[in-house]
């Protein structure tokens, strides 16, 4: 049976028009209950070395509160992230449901691509064991058209993420159906291996039905657009109008709730 794909928001945007003043404001937690109370299924941060937007203070106080799966997306390897207190530290304390490996360079304004796993592969291989040995599910950022997508299966990671920048500037415009094929063979190779499919990256309301229409796609992580639309919107109306699309398109493929 199909299932449905869960919606898991990214706070960081929240985090950083928060770090813009010092008053708190707005707060990190609370729209973490208003996007759950919404009908969000997971949230997600992405915190960096440079403490742009989301704090280890964030990540704490959101893993002390969440009764939904928690996702830290992020760089393992020390040299890339520096000391904040470090990546790998962050996650070994809080173990969040799930784990993105990312591989993001410190001068980054945001992820821009998905790993080469001839070139890192074996130095992930031991930080995806650690990790799932301390139960914690782990999922590779990975670009659509990479010739790797077996071999995450073969490092032992759980799922990938397919970085979807290159189907949202496609869609619309005469490439979109084949960028989209490109990331629904993606998909059918990554499951065909045995790992779970996730996506994210400039996901929206106008291109998120279509990628939500990729059988057992298991998860989108969306943050930016979400974000914007909630200064027009309000959080919760956006958190649900996403949802929306998710659950209109479990229902058109026959999906069992995987929530």
């Amino acid at each position: 049976m199909p299932i449905a794909t869960a919606l898991s928001v990214n706070l960081n945007k929240i985090a950083l028009m928060r770090n813009s003043r010092l008053s708190g404001i707005p707060s990190v937690t609370e729209a973490a209950r208003v996007a759950i109370a919404n009908g969000a299924d997971g949230i997600t941060v992405h915190p960096r070395p440079d403490l742009r937007h989301i704090r280890p203070s964030d990540v704490y106080e959101l893993a002390a509160m969440l009764q939904v799966e928690f996702n830290i997306e992020g760089n393992p390897f020390e040299g890339a992230m520096g000391e904040y207190p470090g990546f790998l530290e962050l996650v070994r304390k809080v173990r969040p449901a799930q784990c993105t490996l990312v591989p993001d360079a410190q001068d980054q304004l945001t992820s821009d691509h998905g790993w080469d796993l001839q070139q890192h592969g074996q130095q992930l291989k031991p930080i995806i064991d650690e990790l799932k040995a301390r139960g914690i599910r782990v999922s590779l950022f990975m670009d659509a058209d990479s010739d790797d997508i077996e071999l995450a299966a073969a490092l032992g990671a759980d799922r990938i993420e397919l970085y979807t920048e290159s189907y949202a500037d496609a869609y619309g415009s005469e490439q979109q159906q084949a960028v989209f094929e490109t990331f629904l063979n993606a998909a059918e190779r990554a499951q065909a291996a045995g790992l779970g499919v996730n996506a994210g990256h400039d996901l929206n309301l106008d291109n998120l039905a279509l990628m939500a229409s990729i059988p057992n796609l298991e998860e989108v992580s969306i943050g930016h657009a979400l974000v914007a639309d909630a200064l027009m919107m309000g959080l919760g109306d956006a958190v649900s109008a996403y949802k929306a699309i998710l659950v209109k398109a479990g229902i058109e493929s026959g999906a069992e709730s995987n929530s």
